[in-house]
């Protein structure tokens, strides 16, 4: 079994999963019904791409 040499130190390991973090959602107005959404997704009213999908409202 393979076993390292020397302990890897904190700031090797910190460096290495520095790019391992939580993305913040992107986040837009939708100009046609005024309403914050996310990219490709359903708006809190119910709204895609401009017209009613979930029969709300």
């Amino acid at each position: 079994m393979a076993v390292p040499a020397r302990k890897t130190s904190k700031a090797k390991k910190r460096l290495r999963r520095a790019h391992l973090k939580i993305a913040k959602p992107e986040i837009s107005l939708d100009e046609e019904i005024g309403d914050y959404r996310r990219s490709h997704h359903v708006s809190l009213k119910g709204y895609y791409k401009g017209r009613n999908v979930t029969g709300k409202e």
